[in-house]
């Protein structure tokens, strides 16, 4: 996993990039991976000062149905009218940081696909104490 920092106004900004994002954004042409970067870097540097608005610029995507009772951390940045990153932003306000970690770049026509396959590895611990407590009870 690639990392960047960014320091901004005692908050620390970390940008972490999964294997997943690696790859698809090494397989873009050269302008849609120079226009992913910037717009990633974009909200980075902008999230120390102004929340609300880099907040506006992402899209939350809905969990598995069958994870009751819990918020996804997973969002969607738009890039271009083709182009979409998936990624989480924690906050971390003990440590003063955020993480910003990008999990894929992809089309948007592919975007459902990879939303899925992201989603089912982050959640799985989640997915897994459903269905064993469904069938508990």
């Amino acid at each position: 996993m690639a990392k960047f920092k960014l320091a901004v106004r005692n908050v620390d900004v970390l940008i972490e990039s999964t294997r997943s994002f690696e790859k698809d954004i090494s397989k873009l042409s050269e302008d849609e991976k120079a226009a992913a970067i910037q717009k990633i870097n974009d909200c980075a540097s902008l999230f120390p000062t102004q929340k609300a608005d880099v907040y506006r610029k992402l899209r939350r995507l809905p969990l598995p149905s069958d994870i009751n009772g819990y918020e996804s951390s997973l969002y969607t940045l738009r890039v271009s009218q083709k182009l979409r990153v998936i990624l989480t932003v924690d906050e971390d306000p003990i440590f003063g940081q955020v993480i910003f970690t990008l999990f894929r770049v992809v089309k948007h026509d592919d975007l459902d696909k990879a939303y899925k396959g992201v989603a089912e590895t982050l959640y799985q611990g989640l997915l897994n104490h459903n269905r064993e407590t469904a069938r508990i009870s």
